[in-house]
């Protein structure tokens, strides 16, 4: 057995082409645009790199994108009343501050700052309370939340089945079953989650009827850590050496792909599985941000 390859590049891209069309239907019945603020500090390469992308995508979904950045030594009080401003601003209606920040700021302090009602990362407190309390209209983390749209879209719908998530990190692990519990599309799952201090990690995870793995160890998931005909998620994007290519190195997940494939029904790769779908579900987080903000019933 072969699995079926869930192509998150093919997902992101409908998600995109419906997103585009949403827009254009907000621009044209209610003279409104969706704004989104990326606020960059420093030069990081990577930092930089990812905000060109989401700005582009939101570009080609034609949403107003607005890119200010700022230098690396500014003090954290100016970053502040940025933030308060664009909060204020009426033609922003996401703001999302590129981590990490310089270590003379306090990230906890500067998310804090974004009104939730703009924090399209869904990393603010209140978001992460409504999201673990079941609200459906909620602003969740943009990678579980493209976790969950690939898994519906690609028929394997969580409902009724026993999701086992490796990894308890704020960013996926945490919403991600956050997601899965709710009484929701994508939700009504039973959940298990692991971490690194779990014993006998294939004893649990071979119970899984969807496995997501988002733990940052470079093919841990091996496929004796399988159940035959499991879906399998693959959230890790680990860089390994590799002297056969000729920049020296490649992708991997957190996941064993070429053994785990012959035993799950379907699985994601990596590069190509989950990735693309985090900034298309920031640039939904934008839309249904900017939509609520302006009281818009579609």
């Amino acid at each position: 057995m072969s699995a079926e390859i869930i192509s998150g590049k093919e997902i992101a891209q409908a998600i995109r082409g419906e997103t585009t069309e949403r827009v254009a239907a907000l621009k044209e019945n209610y003279d409104f645009t969706p704004g989104l603020a990326t606020v960059l500090v420093g030069e990081d390469p990577a930092s930089q790199s990812y905000v060109g992308m989401k700005n582009k995508a939101a570009k080609e979904m034609g949403i107003y994108s607005r890119q200010i950045t700022l230098e690396a030594d500014i003090p954290e009080d100016e970053l502040l009343g940025l933030i308060e401003g664009l909060n204020a601003d009426p033609e922003i209606h996401g703001i999302l501050v590129q981590l990490p920040l310089p270590k003379h700021m306090d990230e906890s302090k500067v998310l804090l700052a974004i009104d939730p009602a703009k924090d399209v990362d869904g990393f603010h407190p209140v978001n992460v309370g409504k999201l673990s309390t079941g609200e459906t209209e909620v602003l969740a983390p943009c990678t579980p939340a493209g976790v969950v749209e690939m898994l519906v879209r690609s028929g394997n719908d969580p409902s009724g089945k026993h999701c086992v998530i490796v990894g308890r990190s704020n960013i996926v692990g945490r919403p991600m079953g956050s997601l899965l519990l709710r009484k929701a599309p994508g939700g009504n799952a039973t959940v298990t989650t692991c971490h690194s201090r779990t014993p006998d990690l294939g004893e649990v995870t071979r119970l899984a009827d969807i496995l997501i793995v988002a733990i940052g160890w470079p093919e841990m998931v091996k496929a004796d850590m399988v159940k035959p005909g499991a879906v399998v998620i693959d959230v890790g994007v680990n860089r390994i050496d590799d002297d056969t290519r000729e920049r020296g190195w490649r992708l991997v997940g957190d996941v064993a792909f070429d053994e785990v494939k012959d035993v799950a029904s379907a699985i994601t790769p990596v590069p190509g599985g989950v990735g693309p779908m985090t900034i298309t579900m920031l640039m939904c987080n934008t839309v249904d941000a900017g939509v609520r903000q302006a009281g818009i019933q579609e």
